[in-house]
């Protein structure tokens, strides 16, 4: 089952369907979009990509994103989407660990700073180049079949431990996750409207699929991005919108919603996810916006597809249990199955916390070229996720906590070691520690603990500075506290509970 079928059978069967949109102009329809993405398939082929290559795609959301992963399936090979919010040099390190041949980006930047390696060439998306290889007039033939095992789309996602980590996803767990989504998330028909307003190298650009099979348009906003005003704006001359977004998003958009008095007409669903949804939040974009959201739980080991809490729970509130209900992440999606481990791996009962744990059809491969990773994360066929919860009675998942450092702020997974590494490069650092603030408009922001080299002192926009050359701007810190020592226990980790407590108000 090659996952770029789904795309072949649209255009054979809803040629004339508009395909993709950008803002509300139409850019092309079903059989324009398989034809271009045959005929790049074609010129990657010709530039010696073949199947089980990797082809890294590092640019923001654009009307060519759809027909480029395509393309490459078409091919056989694999895509890599890299966060367009990285800082190029991060950017550089995947093209090199996954070993690409190729590069697709939005303008040449990679190769403009000399970042690409060596027997990696680049096509910047906004050049003749690109255009002249998705014009070929070839008759349209169905792609090639692949194993369900081969690997589709390679996601690399960041670990406490230090560098990214790529996540194989293969066509079988593609075609389980789009699966799920029509089952457990929505209901998806011809004339709805998937918009991107995060970014399509995460679980939005994973969401493409069922709404490619269902033939539905694919509007990328004019902006590239998350704007409420351009939203709402969308939503009255689309009709029938249907969006991830984070829990902040969702905030951003009610306070806009309210200062205008809209209502939510023409949005259908937003499916929200990524991070923690506030119970006073959600209750808010309810009593603005109405039964439109669908919560999910996942992770980029078993994309989007963890739990799910369907559009009429979430609206609930006559159930005894609503407000936990509410409050958790639903309950198993169907290709999956969810039990809570003790520490020593064995299962436990009902209402008892511990790490969450996933087996199914959408769990991942591996992680590319990392077996012992691969080995301490899914045990006995079991994703051991690293994130802490409870079962209900009736299946409800309610996240308790992370026992990983991860940091959460605007729907984005910010890991603090990376930040860690890159403020101990400076030498003016000599120890730093680095946590998330919870912050009302972003879930958490970051915040790091600096101690200064002996003899030297530093300040915020001198790390600042640093920072925007060895990160990317989502990471930096928003906030420094320059402090002569760090908490540390009798081992010489760093307490990074006392830390916290530091912030916490009234300290």
């Amino acid at each position: 089952m090659n996952i770029a079928h789904w795309l072949y059978q649209t255009a054979r069967a809803r040629p004339r369907v508009a395909a993709v949109k950008l803002g509300t102009a139409l850019v092309c329809d079903y059989a324009t979009l398989a034809r271009r993405a045959q005929a790049l398939s074609r010129q990657l082929g010709a530039r010696g990509v073949g199947a089980g290559d990797r082809v890294a795609l590092f640019a923001a959301n654009c009307p060519e994103y759809l027909e480029i992963l395509h393309a490459c399936w078409w091919l056989g090979a694999t895509v890599v989407p890299i966060n367009y919010k990285l800082h190029p040099r991060e950017a550089a390190w995947i093209i090199e660990d996954c070993g690409a041949r190729l590069a697709l980006t939005g303008a040449g930047e990679m190769g403009g700073l000399g970042l690409l390696p060596e027997g990696c060439t680049e096509i910047a998306i906004d050049s003749e180049a690109y255009r002249a290889a998705v014009t070929e007039k070839a008759a349209l033939s169905a792609p090639p079949p692949q194993d369900a095992g081969a690997v589709a789309w390679l996601f690399y996602t960041s670990g406490t431990t230090g560098r990214p980590k790529g996540v194989m996803l293969s066509h079988g767990n593609l075609l389980a996750m789009a699966m799920a989504y029509t089952m457990d998330v929505d209901h998806i028909a011809p004339g709805d409207h998937s918009l991107y307003a995060a970014p399509m190298s995460h679980g939005a650009g994973l969401y493409a699929l069922p709404f490619i099979r269902a033939g539905a348009a694919h509007v990328i906003p004019a902006s590239g991005g998350f704007d409420p005003a351009e939203i709402i704006a969308l939503a009255g001359d689309l009709g029938g919108l249907c969006f991830f977004a984070a829990p902040t998003m969702i905030k951003r958009l009610v306070t806009a919603a309210k200062a205008v008095g809209y209502r939510g007409e023409g949005i259908r669903t937003i499916v929200y996810g990524g991070g923690p949804m506030y119970g006073a939040d959600i209750d808010e974009a309810l009593a603005q916006f109405g039964p439109r959201f669908v919560q999910i739980y996942g992770q980029g080991e078993t994309p989007m597809t963890i739990t799910a809490l369907p559009r009429d729970l979430v609206a609930d509130d006559s159930h005894p249990d609503w407000r936990a209900r509410r409050d958790s992440v639903g309950f198993a999606q169907a290709p999956v199955e969810v039990r809570i481990l003790a520490d020593d791996g064995t299962p436990l009962p009902p209402g008892k916390p511990g790490e969450i744990a996933v087996r199914g059809a959408t769990v991942m491969l591996g992680y590319w070229n990392r077996p012992e990773a691969t080995a301490e994360t899914i045990v006995d066929g079991w994703l051991r996720t690293g994130d802490l919860g409870c079962l209900d009675a009736d299946g409800f998942l309610t996240l308790t906590d992370r026992s990983k450092d991860v940091i959460i702020s605007g729907g984005s997974n910010i890991y603090p070691r990376e930040v860690e590494e890159a403020l101990l490069l400076h030498p003016s650092v000599h120890e730093v520690s680095v946590i998330g603030s919870p912050d009302p408009e972003w879930g958490e922001t970051v915040v790091a603990f600096v101690v200064a080299a002996p003899g030297a002192s530093c300040d915020q926009p001198t790390l600042d500075d640093w920072c925007r050359s060895h990160i990317a701007g989502f990471k930096r810190p928003k906030r420094y506290v320059f402090t002569d020592a760090l908490p540390k226990n009798s081992y010489g980790k760093v307490l990074k509970t006392e830390l916290r407590q530091q912030l916490a108000p009234g300290r």
